[in-house]
């Protein structure tokens, strides 16, 4: 079995059992869906599938390779040295970091997805620690610009758009200037 150790097959096993699962559970929501060729299993069958190479991939370079660390790469290290918490703001940025992707979650529904990411994506590098204003406002910007254009362009997936006031306006904004740059083209 070359270099594979339990830990790798079971992990392995996880990935694409849990990809095998969620396959057939696909097809209890496959409907099509009129601005969308694909239909409703389009994108998370396409995640799936990457979800099961990149799995398929890692077991390969086990196998091959094992799965110690190589030396000479960057952060890598044979023994982590164990987490020390000194301050309470430790703790409050590790709770932040666990906490937001919850709140993020919770909030698309009255928020929607394009009022709703920008704040999320700042937040989040706030609470990894990067305070620098300019960086986190391009970063924002960059990460958002991509999402809307994978989302919106790319995938022409619906996103949900809140429904309260400011930020359903925002979100009407946003499809209603897609669709009209779309009849442009």
């Amino acid at each position: 079995m070359g270099k594979l150790g339990k830990p790798d097959i079971f992990e392995a096993a996880f990935w694409l059992l849990l990809a095998i699962v969620f396959f057939a559970v696909s097809f209890s929501f496959n409907q099509p869906i009129e601005i969308y060729k694909f239909g409703a299993t389009g994108w998370p069958r396409g995640i799936l599938f990457l979800m099961a190479l990149i799995a398929l991939g890692n077991f390969y370079h086990a196998y091959s390779k094992g799965s110690k660390a190589q030396e000479g790469r960057v952060g890598a290290k044979e023994n982590d040295d164990p987490i020390e918490y000194t301050s309470i703001g430790q703790y409050i940025k590790t709770g932040l970091i666990l906490i937001l992707p919850l709140l993020y979650g919770l909030s698309l529904k009255p928020v929607g997805f394009y009022s709703g990411t920008p704040i999320f994506i700042a937040l989040i590098m706030i609470a990894w620690g990067e305070l620098r204003i300019r960086f986190i406002l391009t970063n924002t910007l960059l990460i958002y610009a991509i999402l809307i254009g994978l989302f919106m362009v790319v995938l022409n997936a619906p996103l949900p758009q809140g429904n309260m006031s400011p930020f359903y306006d925002i979100s009407a904004f946003m499809l209603k200037t897609k669709t009209q740059l779309d009849q442009m083209f």
